[in-house]
């Protein structure tokens, strides 16, 4: 017997199953993360948040030698579900469970790319592997990142959701990497590389 949710898509030729998919992923820039609503400042999209996660995954995977590839891929598939779930906070999930399994599964099928995806989706979700650890943790990092700017912003409670996520970490190249951001003010990167002239002069101008 055919699921209900996907029996008029089994026909679909791969290429338009994955044009599907293409459709779905863009979903995933109007799935705002949910936790921000608890914090009462900031806000991303999840398209936003893997983005991010990706690229940290990476950066995690080379200093901890670890398989750089899988990490990041891990990392860019791993709330792929939420194109369809949506995005299930801690308060959320106190109550309710998305079918996040079933949600990926029906989001590859027919396209081909299900025996690529899902063991690495599947691999995260073990979390046994260094891999899927520092995938993980690199989740964990973003938010980090985003809790980071606004407690430099001036909310009084991101400090305290910051101590909250380090204890989930898993990796010693995670609680490096936490260590540094938490200790680094989030505009330095563009505010403190000029001298101070360059602003005052208007980025340097005599205007």
């Amino acid at each position: 017997m055919k699921d209900e949710r996907t029996k008029n898509l089994s026909d679909r030729d791969q290429a338009t199953r994955r044009a599907d998919l293409v459709f779905e992923l863009g979903m995933l820039r109007k799935t705002p993360r949910t936790g921000y609503q608890f914090l009462g400042t900031g806000e991303e999209n999840v398209a936003e948040h893997s983005f991010r996660t990706a690229l940290i995954g990476w950066m995690l995977a080379k200093r901890a030698g670890a398989d750089e590839s899988r990490t990041t891929l891990m990392c860019l598939f791993h709330d792929l579900a939420e194109a369809r779930t949506g995005d299930f906070n801690y308060v959320n999930k106190m109550y309710d469970r998305a079918k996040v399994g079933e949600a990926m599964t029906h989001a590859l099928a027919g396209t081909g790319l299900s025996s690529d995806v899902l063991p690495l989706w599947q691999e995260l979700e073990a979390t046994e592997s260094l891999e899927a650890q520092l995938a993980h943790d690199a989740d964990q990092l973003d938010f980090v990142a985003n809790l980071k700017e606004q407690q430099d912003l001036g909310n009084p409670y991101a400090g305290e959701w910051m101590e909250g996520v380090q204890g989930r970490l898993l990796t010693d190249a995670g609680r490096e990497l936490f260590a540094a951001i938490v200790s680094t003010d989030h505009k330095d990167w563009w505010f403190k590389g000029p001298d101070r002239s360059w602003w005052a002069t208007k980025n340097g101008g005599r205007e």
